[in-house]
């Protein structure tokens, strides 16, 4: 079974989503630790509650970046992952600590990427009239917001919607296409190639092809 630690910075949302999809059977994975950049994160109470061990480490007690990046890849070291998830981690990561774990760290982003990386991502997509938006699971890159897709969900911006509407609608996305996302990596089905994601199909298949694109969703009925 793989071992995964998660980053947060706040409630972390997506980490419960990640803990009921394990909980539930659905996620063969161990979460070994939960750790946070804030000692106040909500989302440390609700991992300790769910038998996860906690960490925090507390970026405004360094110099820099790459202070910080170092004691956190220390941290998250000691539980040995095969994949590091980001979920809701507020941070810009280094170079150097994202080449450490590379093809095996993963964010999501409440956009379709490369459409609005950073922030503020839905009053954007408001402001530029888009009529689809949605979120992205991607391995990390030392680019923001940038790296080989995984999967993305995808829903129709309906007139009247406000930047409250959208944010409510993806994250109920979110919740589902992360879980995806982390078991196809479990599951092994996961490879980069060429800068790409390569999805095997699952081992009880027969015809075990690999799909030439990254999986979208797009869901007509928000």
């Amino acid at each position: 079974m793989k071992n995964i630690v998660i980053l947060i910075s706040g409630r972390g949302s997506n980490m419960e989503a990640l803990i009921a999809a394990r909980d539930a059977g659905n996620l063969p994975v161990n979460i070994a630790a939960v750790i946070s950049n804030r000692p106040d994160a909500q989302g440390l109470e609700i991992a300790a509650k769910a038998g996860i061990a906690t960490h925090f480490i507390d970026h405004k007690a360094f110099a820099g970046r790459e202070a910080f990046d170092a004691a956190l890849a220390e941290c998250i070291d000691q539980f040995a992952p095969d994949l590091v998830v980001l979920a809701g981690f507020m941070r810009i990561l280094t170079e150097r600590f994202v080449g450490h774990y590379e093809g095996r760290l993963m964010n999501i982003h409440p956009s379709l990427l490369p459409s609005f990386p950073g922030l503020h991502t839905h009053q954007r997509a408001l402001e530029e009239g888009v009529r689809i938006h949605g979120c992205t699971v991607h391995f990390v890159t030392p680019t923001l917001d940038h790296g080989p897709v995984i999967i993305q969900a995808a829903i129709p911006v309906l007139d009247g919607d406000s930047e409250d509407d959208l944010a409510a609608r993806i994250l109920l996305q979110e919740h589902k296409i992360y879980p995806l996302a982390v078991r196809w990596f479990a599951e092994g089905r996961l490879r980069l190639e060429h800068g790409r994601v390569r999805l095997a199909a699952a081992l009880n298949d027969r015809a075990a092809l690999i799909s030439p694109e990254p999986v979208v969703t797009v869901l007509e009925n928000p």
